[in-house]
């Protein structure tokens, strides 16, 4: 959607399009879900959004919460290096520093459901073939 609203876009905490993609995120989730689709859905909400857009849909899905967590320093090296959307450095900030702190304030997803921690600072932590067992209905962990 930041494609399709043009060249003049700026991201910012909140602003009209955030505004527009949130609740067309569930909505989207919760059409494939009736329709019995099997779904992965990927943001990096806090707890109060995904527990908004989540907890309507909890009795059209079995949840499998998989949480992912990576060392600040390494996400904003990630971030410089892959060329990131700016969006990220206005809400998060440009430093180091402003990473870290975002990162200890972020408020992680705390739904009553199955859920694993996986820690990709460097590779999976789990691994790949227990996270899909993970999601597939095996046992949490971590």
């Amino acid at each position: 959607m930041v494609h399709a609203s043009g060249l003049g876009f700026e991201a910012e905490a909140g602003d009209p399009l955030t505004q527009r993609t949130f609740p067309l995120f569930f909505e989207v989730l919760r059409v494939l879900l009736e329709g019995g689709v099997s779904v992965v859905a990927e943001a990096a909400f806090q707890d109060r959004l995904w527990r908004q857009g989540l907890e309507p849909l909890h009795a059209l899905a079995e949840l499998r919460i998989v949480q992912v967590s990576v060392d600040p320093a390494v996400a904003h090296r990630r971030y410089t290096t892959r060329g990131a959307r700016e969006a990220h450095a206005k809400i998060l900030g440009s430093g180091v520093d402003d990473w870290k702190r975002a990162y200890e304030s972020f408020e992680r997803l705390s739904l009553a459901a199955p859920s694993i921690a996986v820690e990709t600072t460097d590779g999976y932590t789990p691994g790949v073939d227990e996270i899909i067992k993970f999601v597939s209905g095996g046992e949490p962990r971590g």
